[in-house]
């Protein structure tokens, strides 16, 4: 996990269940959870050695990730490449409509 490179977090997009975030501080790795709109944050777990500890988990709120934590830029990247393939879909879903 140290290898894998970690970026700010800009957008709530990028937030997604299963993203790997970790401290702008600390080296320590969580896994994103899902999000409570009752309580207003994230729940998310402690990650190590490929394995996500589902017996503690913190609720953390949106702002404080994007000010206190870093995402795993694989998960971005893949996030920006859907929103990439989506766009060519539509244009080959108009391009049928007007075939």
């Amino acid at each position: 996990m140290k290898n894998n490179e970690f970026v700010m977090i800009t957008d709530a997009y990028q937030l997604v269940k299963g993203a790997k975030i970790r401290g702008k501080k600390q080296e320590e790795v969580f896994e994103l959870g899902h999000y409570d709109p009752d309580k207003r944050g994230y729940t998310v777990y402690p990650f190590e050695e490929g394995v996500m500890y589902k017996d503690f988990s913190v609720m953390v709120s949106e702002n404080e990730l994007k000010n206190n934590y870093l995402i795993e830029a694989v998960k971005s990247k893949a996030i920006d490449a859907g929103v990439a393939n989506a766009t060519e879909l539509f244009a080959d879903i108009n391009n049928l409509k007007s075939a």
